[in-house]
């Protein structure tokens, strides 16, 4: 059997949704899984956590679809170096496919629709790379004064 891993970061849940949290990734894991919580510095009441994952291949799009029904969240699972799912309250979710080196790639496809589409084509690639999800979480995404907790996925 092939596995995939990555990580999961949640970037900040309310004190009241972390067991929730946990009982999504149970479910998409099919095995217990706890988090090592800590205070949120980027918005008061609000915790954080991160989890390495090992599984069958598409267990990041299952760990991504069971935190999206959960509401005041805000996210990104990764799995290899293939796909990064990022959730923001206000954004959504944003999937992308990522490189190798941990870059977005745009496929052919899709930047041959955003140059023919009308409309502002700088706005439509940052929008395909994810740049408002990337603005939403960055301050989210920083670990706090000294402390150094997210890392890469290789």
């Amino acid at each position: 059997m092939k596995y995939a891993r990555g990580v999961v970061w949640i970037h900040s849940a309310a004190n009241a949704l972390c067991p929730h949290v946990e009982w999504a990734l149970s479910k998409a894991l099919g095995q217990p899984t706890r988090l090592a919580w800590s205070p949120q510095p980027a918005q008061v009441g609000t915790r954080r956590a991160e989890y390495s994952w090992t599984g069958a291949p598409g267990t990041g799009e299952r760990l991504a679809s069971a935190l999206l029904g959960l509401g005041e969240i805000r996210f990104e699972v990764c799995e290899d170096a293939a796909m990064r799912w990022a959730y923001t309250p206000s954004l959504g979710v944003h999937a992308a496919v990522m490189g190798p080196g941990g870059d977005l790639m745009v496929s052919e496809h899709r930047l041959r629709a955003a140059m023919d589409g009308a409309g502002d084509l700088r706005a439509t690639v940052a929008d395909l790379l994810g740049e408002a999800w990337d603005g939403e979480l960055e301050p989210f995404r920083m670990a706090g004064e000294g402390a150094v907790w997210l890392h890469k996925v290789s």
